[in-house]
């Protein structure tokens, strides 16, 4: 079995990507954390579907897992959980988690593992770079956009009533395990999701990539356990080489953020009620608006992106409901925005991304946001 290795100033980790890998879960995170107490977070969904995965059963079998697996799962001295969706990533639920570990004794030999979607990762990975100033963590990602995307890279954290991952921190985990074969479980809807952050990926640095995706949409959509695992694998590598060279996002690491300053706003303005991935397939799209209006991307690119979206069921407009000027209002709070104005990073072309004096993100009018959310067919109908 091999793995992607990603480096960092603080070392690297392993990232282990294969159908059925989650059953060696034991055995790698005695490698990677050898001698250490283990705490498993995991939201109250994914908790009961983990339990049922390694119960042995014979629909477990048919997920990868092997009647020898029963009883054979890590030890953990205490698992913790939390209910399931965007609206628990909050300070409230890290402060509980946190209370949870030290009424539990978990002191600084304990490591945390995280099992689950990308809230699951961000939540945990936060709440074990601030206990005790900092414990090792483990992403064990079960959904697709967690694999492609939030597992990896280090960043860690919560939302606030003011935007989202507004408060968090850099603590790169011990080690990635990341099984296809618990995508198979996913809701339709959940697993397009992911498909988003794999497009992204495609159109920020890999034009091959990309239109590999579109080529390969039947087998994609059917969860083909062999091209899903491809797609992880070159959606992490991608991340990987980007990370690697930009560990805090001081400067190319920003072109990850492609689609998300508009994404994060829908995701606010919303109430959570517009799924990330979703969040992130409208924004790629009127990014990618908005760069032909500032004339950084050749014409057409927006309508390209938005093809190959629409092949996976991904939505490309605006829902009506949602308020422009409110969206307009939420990118205000964006990471990347400095000296008070708007900076996105945007697309030049499939596979490369605009730079501009050296660095990666462009003011942006509010104007010009406006007019992309206002182009004919930005919104959507219900």
């Amino acid at each position: 079995m091999t793995a992607l290795t990603i480096n960092h100033a603080l070392g690297s980790y392993p990232v282990h990507i294969e159908p059925g890998v989650l059953v060696l879960l034991r055995e790698l995170l005695g490698a990677a954390v050898p001698n250490r107490r283990l705490v498993l977070i995991a939201d109250e969904t994914v908790a009961r579907l983990y339990d049922e995965w390694t119960s042995g059963t014979p629909e477990a079998r048919q997920l990868g897992a092997r009647a020898s697996d029963a009883g054979v799962r890590p030890s953990f001295t205490a698992r913790l959980t939390f209910p399931a969706g965007e609206p628990s990533k909050t300070r409230e639920t890290w402060q509980r988690l946190t209370d949870d570990l030290l009424a539990a004794h978990i002191g600084r030999d304990a490591a945390i593992v995280a099992i689950g979607g990308g809230v699951t990762g961000d939540l945990a990975g936060f709440v074990a770079a601030t206990y005790l100033r900092g414990i090792p963590h483990i992403q064990v990602p079960t959904t697709l956009v967690a694999m492609v995307d939030a597992a990896v890279g280090g960043k860690v954290g919560v939302d606030t009533a003011l935007g989202k991952n507004l408060v968090g921190a850099f603590h790169p985990p011990a080690l990635v395990v990341a099984d296809p074969l618990t995508l198979m479980s996913l809701p339709e809807s959940e697993y397009r999701m992911g498909l988003a952050e794999a497009i992204k990926h495609g159109l920020i640095a890999d034009r091959e990539y990309f239109e590999w995706l579109g080529t390969n949409g039947r087998l994609i959509r059917s969860r083909q356990p062999a091209t899903v695992t491809q797609l992880v694998r070159r959606s992490i590598e991608i991340k990987a080489s980007i990370v690697t060279e930009d560990e805090r996002e001081q400067g190319r690491r920003a072109i990850l953020n492609a689609g998300h300053s508009v994404a994060h706003a829908l995701e606010q303005v919303s109430a959570w009620q517009l799924a990330h991935g979703e969040a992130v397939a409208i924004g790629l799209v009127m990014e990618c608006r908005i760069a032909e209006k500032l004339g950084v991307a050749e014409a057409g690119l927006a309508e390209s992106v938005s093809a190959v979206l629409q092949r996976f069921g991904l939505p490309v407009g605006i829902p009506p409901r949602v308020s422009r000027t409110e969206v307009l209002g939420a990118m205000q709070q964006d990471k990347k925005n400095r000296d008070g104005s708007i900076r996105m990073a945007l697309p030049r072309t499939i596979g490369a991304m605009h730079q501009q004096e050296g660095g990666w993100t462009v003011p942006v009018e509010p104007h010009v946001i406006l007019a992309a959310m206002d182009q004919p067919g930005a919104h959507i109908s219900t």
